[in-house]
C-alpha cells in the first residue's frame, strides 16, 4: 500500500486541508484527514503543494499534434500515423496532469483502440464527427446527409462502439467553405440524430460555435452543447432568454475555454478562415477571449452545468495537457476555485459517463492523482506547476 501526503487536498468538490490518500495497486482505498500514523511498510510519498483527481479535458481531438492544420490533416494520413499521433496526444496529456480525455473527432475510429493503452490517460471516444457533406471537419470522414442517412451514421457509430456521439450544428472556422456564422443540418436531421443516439443508449453533443447554431442544437434536444460561443456577424451574442433555456432544459455546456494566450499568433498568422471570421466581427484574440469570459459569468449566473474541455490539438495555444488553462479561465469568471475544479474533476467524470470510476478522491475509485506545486486554493496559478501525475495508480515519468 502507498500513502500520499500532502499540505492541501483537494477531493472532487472541496478543499479538505491537509489529507492523506492511500492507493492499493490501481485504485484509491482511503483519504485521511491530516496525517494520520500508517502501517508499517507502507510506502509514503509527502507533498508541500496540492493533491487533487487528476484533470478531464472533455473535448479533445488526438489525432491532431497541436500545430495549426494538423487536425485537418489528420484527414490524409495512415492509420499508423494516428496512431502514433494519439499516444503522443496522450502523453502530453498526462504530462499536463490529465488523466481522462473525451475525444470529440477523430479519423477511423482510431481513438477507440486507444481506450486502455497502459500507462496513458483513459479515452471516452466519439469517433468521427457527423458533419453534412463538406461540413465542418469532413476530412474526418462523418459525413452524412438526409434524415435517413443521419440515422445511419448514428447506427455505425453505435455499432462501432463508442461512447458518445459527437454532431456539428454549425459550421467550423478552421473549415473552409463551411458556415460557422450559420447552421448545419436541417431540423429533421438534426432531431433524428438525436432521437436514433438515445435509442442507442449514447448521448449526444452538438458543436455549435455560432448563435444560430446554439439554438438548433438546443431544440433538437441535444444533452450537451461543445463551444456556445454565440458568433454572429457583428460580434459574440447569448441572449438572456437564450441562457435560461439552456439552464432550464438541463443542457450541459463545454465552452472550450482554455488556452496558453501568449501562443496565440498575429493577425497575418492566423488561420484565413479564422482570420475573416474575425475581422468580420471586428475582434482580435485577446478581445474574443475577453468576451467568452464576460459569457461565462452570465452562464454561472444562470446556474448552466458546465463541463472544462480545450478543443486540445488544434494549435499550439491550445496543446494537449492544457486543462488547467480552462479551470483558470472559469476562476477569472467569478467561479470559486473548488466549483472550476468539480468542472475538470467530479463533474467531468459525471458527464463521461465515469462518475463511478474516476474523478474524485473516494474509496474505490481509480488512482488518478494529480500533484502540483503550490496552494491551488489560494493560488489556482499552481495548476501550472504539476509535481506528480498517476495515471491508474501508475506514476507518470
Amino acid at each position: 500500500m502507498r500513502a500520499l501526503r500532502a499540505a492541501q487536498v483537494y477531493d472532487g468538490a472541496a478543499f479538505l486541508g491537509p489529507a492523506t490518500v492511500l492507493v492499493d495497486g490501481d485504485s484509491i482505498v482511503g483519504v485521511e484527514t491530516g496525517h494520520p500514523d500508517l502501517p508499517d511498510g507502507t510506502d509514503v510519498a509527502s507533498y508541500d503543494g496540492t493533491l487533487l483527481p487528476g484533470l478531464i479535458d472533455c473535448h479533445v481531438h488526438l489525432v491532431a499534434t497541436s500545430v495549426v492544420g494538423s487536425l485537418e490533416a489528420a484527414g490524409s494520413v495512415t492509420d499508423d500515423e494516428l496512431d502514433e499521433r494519439i499516444r503522443v496526444s496522450l502523453t502530453a496529456q498526462a504530462a499536463g496532469g490529465v488523466t481522462t480525455v473525451r475525444d470529440l473527432g477523430d479519423r477511423h475510429y482510431r481513438t477507440l483502440e486507444a481506450r486502455a493503452l497502459p500507462g496513458l490517460p483513459r479515452v471516452v471516444a466519439a469517433g468521427p464527427p457527423i458533419t453534412e457533406p463538406g461540413g465542418h471537419c469532413h476530412y474526418l470522414g462523418g459525413e452524412a446527409s438526409g434524415v435517413d442517412g443521419v440515422r445511419r451514421a448514428v447506427d455505425e457509430h453505435a455499432e462501432r462502439g463508442v461512447d458518445v456521439i459527437k454532431v456539428m450544428a454549425s459550421g467550423g472556422m478552421l473549415t473552409p467553405g463551411s458556415d460557422s456564422f450559420g447552421t448545419q443540418f436541417g431540423d429533421d436531421e438534426l432531431r433524428v440524430a438525436v432521437e436514433a443516439a438515445h435509442d442507442a443508449g449514447l448521448r449526444v453533443l452538438a458543436h455549435a460555435h455560432s448563435l444560430a447554431g446554439v439554438r438548433h442544437a438546443l431544440a433538437a434536444g441535444v444533452d450537451g452543447i461543445e463551444h456556445f460561443t454565440g458568433l454572429t456577424p457583428e460580434g459574440l451574442d447569448l441572449p438572456e432568454e437564450l441562457l435560461a433555456a439552456v439552464a432550464e432544459a438541463g443542457v450541459q455546456v463545454c465552452p472550450t475555454l482554455g488556452a496558453d494566450t501568449s501562443l496565440y499568433p498575429p493577425p497575418d498568422r492566423m488561420p484565413p478562415g479564422l482570420r475573416v471570421a474575425f475581422e468580420r466581427m471586428g475582434l482580435d484574440f485577446m478581445s474574443f477571449h475577453a468576451a467568452r469570459i464576460n459569457h461565462m459569468v452570465r452562464v454561472r449566473a444562470h446556474g448552466i452545468r458546465v463541463v472544462t474541455g480545450t478543443d486540445a490539438g488544434i494549435s499550439p495555444a491550445k496543446a494537449h495537457g492544457g486543462a488547467a488553462f480552462a479551470v483558470l479561465d472559469l476562476v477569472a469568471a467569478g467561479y470559486a476555485v473548488a466549483d472550476a475544479l468539480a468542472t475538470a474533476t467530479s463533474g467531468a467524470a459525471e458527464s463521461c459517463g465515469l462518475g463511478t470510476v474516476t474523478g474524485a478522491l473516494r474509496p474505490g475509485l481509480a488512482a488518478d492523482l494529480l500533484v502540483v506545486d503550490g496552494d491551488v486554493s489560494a493560488d489556482p496559478q499552481a495548476l501550472l506547476r504539476p509535481a506528480a501525475v498517476l495515471v491508474r495508480g501508475a506514476q507518470v515519468s
